[in-house]
């Protein structure tokens, strides 16, 4: 797909974003056919509880996998809408190569009406590395943000993981540093090569403690299930090796015994010149 041709008009229609009008009451009352007194419906940027989903997108496999948040179709813009400023458009590769003008037209129909604008891309062709780079080319010039998935069942993890965290603070998906003593032990353990954490977790188990891992001998260690002579020897050695290698040393910090050390034949004459005044 050559980007050029047409892509300037494209940025050039989309608007920036605006605040919706507010009807008044009486515009309102005239708007409604007939004089029926039921209720109005309440606009679809008001259900925050599930995802809305484009009746365009009837039949796509993605909703099947979509178990975890709940989600209704509604006549909404874009594919996905998650709340009031998430929304997202879906991309399958392999239509993308047969329709290339189609994300063109879905984004100036899209316009900048969210803050956050997903563009979500199933890679189902073989070689996608020349449409990716033109599809992220697009996301970057329109502030789109670009996600990839390679199945159906990711596609829609992807869409529930945008409504689970919605308005979860960005602290929740920071890693996370570990201040529990026995996640510590472990991860002090597994960094042991070839030990992982499966293998320091049935350490804790067996041993109880690190000072029992650490007296434990080598035949004692390759006990445990998942050990072998191999790992356990190289587990017994790590424990038990000085922390700095003497080559690195400095002889000076070296203290040697002075009953060692050779005495020169001056201090020999002045130790007997010393001894004979006494």
């Amino acid at each position: 797909m050559e980007l050029e041709d047409g892509f300037d008009d494209l940025l050039a229609e989309i608007s920036e974003p605006t605040s919706p009008k507010q009807l008044k009451v009486d515009e309102i009352e005239e708007a409604r056919p007939g004089n029926s007194q039921e209720p109005l419906s309440k606009p679809a940027s008001s259900r925050t509880h599930c995802v809305l989903v484009n009746q365009k997108q009837r039949g796509n496999p993605v909703l099947k996998y979509v178990t975890s948040v709940p989600w209704e179709y509604e006549d909404i813009v874009p594919d996905y809408e998650v709340g009031k400023t998430i929304c997202l458009l879906f991309l399958s590769l392999r239509y993308h190569n047969l329709n290339p003008d189609y994300i063109n037209n879905r984004l100036k129909e899209l316009g900048k009406k969210y803050e956050l604008r997903v563009l979500l891309v199933q890679v189902d062709i073989k070689d996608p590395h020349t449409p990716l780079k033109n599809l992220t080319r697009i996301c970057l010039l329109t502030d789109m943000t670009l996600m990839l998935a390679w199945s159906p069942e990711e596609a829609a993890k992807i869409i529930e993981n945008y409504k689970i965290y919605e308005n979860k603070p960005p602290d929740r998906i920071m890693e996370k540093v570990e201040n529990d003593p026995h996640q510590k032990v472990i991860n002090a353990l597994s960094s042991i090569k070839p030990v992982n954490k499966t293998d320091a977790m049935t350490l804790i188990k067996n041993f109880g403690t690190l000072e029992n891992i650490i007296k434990a001998s080598e035949s004692r260690l390759a006990e445990c299930p998942g050990f072998g002579v191999t790992k356990a020897k190289k587990l017994h050695k790590a424990l038990h090796e000085p922390f700095l290698k003497r080559d690195n040393l400095k002889k000076e910090d070296i203290k040697s015994d002075p009953f060692e050390t050779e005495l020169k034949m001056e201090e020999v004459k002045k130790i007997e010149t010393q001894t004979a005044k006494t």
